[in-house]
């Protein structure tokens, strides 16, 4: 695999309230960086870290809480290109291949951006038929696929 088609191996989260099932309105952030764009919480895997110690860091690292329990994951892995602009700043990455998890936060969590390296300014949950609205075009297929497969297993 040359430069060019190295993807970064991370995590993603689709973050329900504790509130769920009866709510099932999924959690974003809008991105300090890009004030335009919400997404899901998400972060690269360290080398030799295993995929869901990756995810509770991460959540703890961007939402300042990893009080949160796993509903369900998605089975596979799946990737996108970054458009140029970001994969400029990412190199030697094309783009990320990412595992998906459902997560439902704890009664007792306390969602906190302003974490050591701050990468969100905002939250809001938003209806999952909403999400699309707010996410970026690059990430779109990806949201759509991973949102589908929740809703067809009856998680979302």
């Amino acid at each position: 695999m040359s430069k060019e088609e190295i993807y970064r191996p991370n995590v993603a989260m689709i973050i329900v309230s504790s509130e769920y099932p009866q709510k099932k309105d999924v959690f974003i952030a809008q991105r300090n960086d890009l004030t335009d764009i919400w997404q899901f919480p998400q972060g690269g895997i360290d080398e030799g870290e295993e995929v869901k110690e990756a995810l509770f860091r991460e959540m703890e690292e961007e939402i300042g809480t990893d009080s949160a329990e796993i509903i369900a994951e998605y089975p596979e892995w799946i990737s996108y290109d970054f458009p140029p602009k970001i994969a400029s700043k990412m190199k030697p990455y094309k783009g990320q291949t990412q595992k998906y998890f459902l997560l439902k936060l704890a009664k007792d969590a306390k969602i906190n951006l302003d974490t050591k390296h701050p990468e969100f300014i905002n939250y809001k949950f938003v209806a999952i038929e909403d999400v699309l609205d707010f996410t970026p075009h690059f990430k779109q297929s990806v949201y759509e696929k991973v949102i589908n497969h929740f809703k067809r297993e009856g998680l979302l």
